[in-house]
């Protein structure tokens, strides 16, 4: 039955976004949640793809604790990309800290891969260091051989 038969009128508006999804993508947590959501997913299942409790999940998603860098390999993997990854990542810090959150390795990781202390790791990522003749070898090295691991695909 139609309200007012004399009135050919039809209304139509987009429907209203779900309130879940969040607004902005400022942090992981946030990514979780909208690509959980998309996939019609309940946290107890992101949470055994990425090996963790479904609480740890509920923290991520609430931005109450950030992911530890050993889990952003796999979070990368369910989300299809690096939330925290620059993509414009020009500078040799940047790109060190990129290629190792993608690897999931801590600085005191990769400082003692590379044989060094992880004061100097923090220094060349914050930029307020600059890395001598010889660390800088080790250092494109790293890059350039975890990027080959990765299939070079970055």
């Amino acid at each position: 039955m139609v309200a007012f038969p004399f009135c050919h009128v039809t209304l139509s508006a987009a429907k209203p976004g779900d309130r879940a999804y969040p607004v902005e993508l400022k942090r992981i947590g946030d990514h979780l949640k909208k690509r959980r959501l998309e996939l019609g997913l309940l946290q107890r299942d992101v949470a055994e793809r990425i090996g963790v409790t479904k609480c740890t999940i509920q923290y991520w998603e609430n931005n109450r604790v950030a992911p530890a860098v050993r889990f952003i390999p796999r979070i990368s993997e369910f989300l299809g990309y690096d939330p925290g990854a620059d993509a414009h990542s020009s500078s040799l810090a940047e790109q060190l800290k990129n290629q190792r959150r993608k690897l999931g390795l801590s600085q005191k990781k990769l400082a003692s891969l590379l044989g060094i202390d992880q004061s100097s790791v923090a220094g060349w990522e914050t930029e307020k260091h600059k890395p001598t003749k010889k660390s800088l070898k080790h250092i494109r090295i790293f890059l350039l051989s975890s990027d080959s691991l990765n299939g070079g695909n970055d």
